[in-house]
């Protein structure tokens, strides 16, 4: 194992499989409160809007939290933080599931959120350690699919669990799963022999997170009903200056929070960057599919679920070819083919109306969780395959603080386009409820401009090895 002594063999499953099961807990905690808000309000005594504060506590948390994975899994190991990432989940879970007030709840989603944060990378880190490049297509499809699974199934799974045994039980589902993979990390996960010293970046650590959280309420403040501008241009500015003067201060510092030197890798560069924006118009529609069902078309939250299934259907049932797609096309024109598609796919639902055929909409539904399923390998196989050893700890705690940041800033990105397009659609033509919503997927469709240049500058053969071309 790298840094730890051991040769690099071939895919480990078994680990593998572990840690895709990490993935999949985290991610579902991530979006399956969302359909148990109006429950926690009438719980609480509060509004449904108000309990929004847990869902992006838990956000908030995970982005700025998620670099620390990489200095504690470098200094103490990746066995034990992985390990204690995972207790520390579980446990916050429980206490989630017997909270009793909001502020209470807040307070443990954080918790909840930092073991998450740690959970994920560091265990992605445990994988590509005892992995062949030759092997990292396979490691990264395990790694995948839980992220395109976990916000399909969590609405319909929060909405069964809170109709049936009530909304605690979304936080008590994951203590049974988490007891799982902690007896199953400690057999699984190698031990590291290697021990890094080096202090913590507490500077780059508070500029990150200030600009992070800044961030968030900035774009929060815009999309309220009605924004007060000087208090967001205050947010904005605070946001954008100290989000530079991490950048300037982890550029300089010895050891920094977050090491930006495998960006000066192309294939990694592209991964994160358009790959940034790639994951946040992904993370995005789902988000836009229910707004567009449920409140645009008026049609019932059971039947939007059943239809957003249809993506899932669509990331699955493409998965057996997918590294056979990569391999024979090459990671270039995939992802370029994988982004085009997928704003294509995305405008074809400004035409729509609820009089469209549902077949229609499963098939369009179908073939874009196809596509996203295909650009997901696609970009978290590529990122990894040209960076060398001595930096698979900095690049990975990088990448996955881009991911992650992408993901939490996608549904915020979604919903500005859409209090925007209904502005506008109210001005234009009053008479369409939908027509704000559907406007919404061309906002979004448009980033996926930014993908497509960067991937077409890179070279030709980018990825090669990794593709087996």
């Amino acid at each position: 194992m790298s840094g730890a002594g051991t040769a690099v063999r071939g895919l480990n499953r078994p680990l593998a499989i572990l840690v895709a099961g990490a993935f999949f807990m985290e991610n579902l905690d991530g979006t399956i409160i969302q359909t148990a808000v109006p429950a926690i309000g009438h719980d609480f005594g509060l509004r449904a809007v108000d309990v929004n504060a847990a869902i992006t506590a838990y956000l908030l948390s995970v982005a700025v939290s998620v670099p620390l994975g990489g200095w504690l899994a470098d200094r103490l190991g990746v066995r034990a933080v992985f390990g204690g990432a995972i207790a520390l989940f579980t446990v916050a879970s429980l206490a989630c599931g017997l909270s009793s007030d909001i502020v209470t709840l807040c307070a443990l989603r954080v918790l909840q959120g930092i073991g998450g944060a740690l959970m994920v990378p560091v265990g992605r880190l445990a994988v590509l350690r005892v992995t062949h490049t030759r092997d990292l297509l396979a490691a990264v499809a395990y790694l995948t699919w839980p992220g395109l699974l976990a916000p399909v199934v969590a609405p319909a799974l929060g909405g069964l669990l809170t109709d049936t045994v009530g909304w605690r039980w979304i936080f008590l589902v994951n203590v049974p799963i988490g007891v799982g993979l902690l007896l199953a990390g400690l057999r699984l996960v190698p031990r590291s022999t290697v021990r890094d010293r080096r202090g913590f970046d507490i500077v780059g650590f508070a500029l990150l997170g200030t600009g992070l959280v800044t961030l968030l309420l900035a774009l929060e403040a815009v999309g309220g009903a009605a924004p007060d501008w000087r208090w967001v241009a205050v947010l904005a500015v605070v946001s954008v200056g100290t989000l530079g003067g991490a950048v300037t201060w982890m550029r300089r510092v010895a050891h920094p929070l977050l090491s930006f030197r495998a960006l000066t890798i192309p294939t990694f560069r592209a991964s994160n960057l358009g790959g940034g924006v790639y994951r946040l118009v992904v993370s995005a529609l789902p988000f836009l599919y229910t707004l567009l069902f449920q409140v645009g078309f008026g049609w019932s939250a059971a039947l939007a679920g059943v239809l957003v299934v249809a993506v899932f259907v669509g990331n699955i049932g493409i998965k057996p070819f997918t590294s056979g797609i990569i391999r024979r096309l090459g990671f270039r024109p995939t992802i370029i083919g994988c982004s085009i598609a997928g704003a294509a796919l995305a405008a074809v639902f400004m035409f729509t109306d609820e009089t469209t055929p549902i077949p229609v909409l499963v098939v369009a539904l179908v073939v874009a969780g196809a596509f996203r399923s295909i650009g997901f390998t696609a970009y978290n196989s590529m990122q990894f395959g040209d960076v060398p050893s001595e930096l698979t700890s900095g690049a990975n705690t990088l990448a996955a603080t881009t991911q992650q940041i992408a993901i939490g800033f996608g549904i915020a990105v979604a919903a500005l386009a859409v209090r925007a397009m209904l502005t506008l659609a109210g001005t234009v033509h009053p008479g369409s409820p939908s027509l704000g919503y559907r406007w919404a997927f061309g906002v979004v469709a448009v980033l996926l401009v930014v993908p497509v240049i960067e991937t077409a500058l890179l070279p030709r053969h980018a990825g090669a090895e990794v593709a087996a071309r």
